[in-house]
């Protein structure tokens, strides 16, 4: 074949000019000569057969071993090499050559050079991807064993500071017993500070077992019959001394589904819902309104709490619901849980959403953004099933009964003014 011929006759010239271009150091060129004259033997079968596979050995020995620094730096070394080679290729061929040798030389091997550099893209890109998608992996390791450290070190806190909290607490009483047979009101007044600081102290030590037990997978619900009306009587009537100082309007607005007896942990939807309103206390300003409402979808009833906030900025609304989760500045919050923008440990929304996702529900927020003075409001959307039937056979069997002793339309009935059945 002309071209195979035009290759053996411009080889010594090409693997000098190449060796001595991209080789650097007397040292290097050797080895390098012997890679080339591979290359040259592999392209040679190639032009010979019209098979361009036989380049495929030597590529992938060239693609198969990149450094660490070149798939952190990105780089293409061999793709960069075969461009300087098929440069280097046009001028030997043009200054050795005929011009009409050098021509068809150039027009045959040229389909070659272009596979070579194909093939060799797919690989590198395939090398760098592998690279990525291994570092991804070791991070994703590493994030999962730091947020296991991270649960096991709040769980292992959180018993350990209850024993000494105890003991403050128990001590506290004694002294407080003391001090009331002496008359001294100053002492008194001062251990009723200690009480209350216990009092916070236990809330977050509580909080904190919880987000472990979410965690770990580990928490267990106590399923109930109940009415969610009742527990938004119960939620209003628990925060009205707050919502009094804080000149704030508590509206529940009776829906769809609200007077609905569903199957779920009172003391815990008591808690989750407990969280969103105080959240939605803290960061509404005085005479705001909280509106609590929501309607039936199919399989679920929807409850909204919407309030007249400073609202939360879009990139915040995934981070309330992880832990230690805090928007804003913590050292311009305020100290109280309730007071606006009162601060606290950031647990009450993670709580809430692993309290409604283990009832098989969801939560979510909405909001038009962060502005303190126009004050756009939030809204929080939280799915509950509608459960009307309990899988243990002795409460479905009560639960049986008290559907039979739900108020007739009259209102003449009225088993319970508690949110869950007695």
């Amino acid at each position: 074949m002309r071209a195979a011929e035009l290759l053996t006759q411009v080889r010594t010239t090409w693997l000098q000019r190449v060796s001595v271009s991209l080789a650097r150091g007397t040292g290097a060129r050797q080895p390098f000569g012997q890679q080339l004259e591979r290359f040259y033997d592999c392209l040679q079968q190639a032009v010979t057969s019209g098979n361009p596979a036989w380049l495929d050995s030597i590529l992938l020995e060239w693609t198969g071993s990149p450094t660490l620094t070149d798939l952190q730096q990105q780089k293409n070394n061999v793709s960069e090499l075969l461009t300087k080679i098929i440069s280097i290729t046009n001028d030997v061929a043009i200054e050795n050559l005929a011009e009409q040798d050098a021509l068809d030389l150039l027009t045959t091997i040229t389909p070659f050079y272009t596979y070579a550099l194909e093939k060799t893209a797919r690989l590198e890109m395939e090398a760098r991807v592998n690279y990525i998608s291994n570092e991804l992996i070791e991070m994703q390791q590493k994030l999962e064993r730091l947020d296991k450290t991270k649960s096991n070190f709040i769980s292992v806190a959180a018993h350990e500071l209850k024993t000494p909290l105890t003991l403050i607490e128990g001590y506290a009483a004694m002294m407080r017993d003391s001090v009331s047979k002496d008359g001294n009101h100053q002492i008194d007044t001062l251990l009723t500070g200690v009480n209350t600081g216990i009092q916070r102290l236990r809330a977050i030590i509580d909080d904190m077992i919880d987000v472990s037990v979410i965690d770990n997978n580990l928490l267990s619900l106590n399923m109930q019959p109940l009415w969610l009306s009742h527990l938004f009587e119960i939620l209003q009537r628990d925060l009205e001394n707050v919502t009094r100082e804080r000149h704030l309007d508590l509206e529940f607005k009776p829906f769809e589904g609200s007077e609905l007896w569903i199957y779920a942990d009172t003391e815990r939807l008591y808690q989750a819902f407990y969280n969103v309103l105080t959240n939605a206390i803290k960061y509404t300003p005085d005479h705001g309104r909280i509106t609590i409402d929501g309607r039936m979808l199919p399989g679920f009833i929807e409850i909204t709490v919407t309030d007249t906030g400073i609202g939360i900025s879009p990139e915040n609304q995934a981070v309330i619901f992880e832990k230690f989760g805090q928007v804003g500045r913590a050292n311009l919050h305020s100290s109280g849980k309730t007071k606006f923008k009162g601060g606290g440990p950031g647990l009450g929304l993670p709580i809430t959403r692993g309290i409604i996702e283990a009832h098989g529900g969801t939560i979510w927020v909405e909001s038009d953004g962060y502005d303190e003075e126009k004050c756009p409001g939030s809204k929080f959307h939280i799915l509950i099933p509608a459960r009307t039937e309990a899988t243990d056979p002795k409460i479905a069997k009560l639960f049986g009964k008290l559907e039979k002793a739900q108020p007739e339309p009259d209102g003449k009935e009225n088993p319970s003014t508690d949110a869950s059945a007695p």
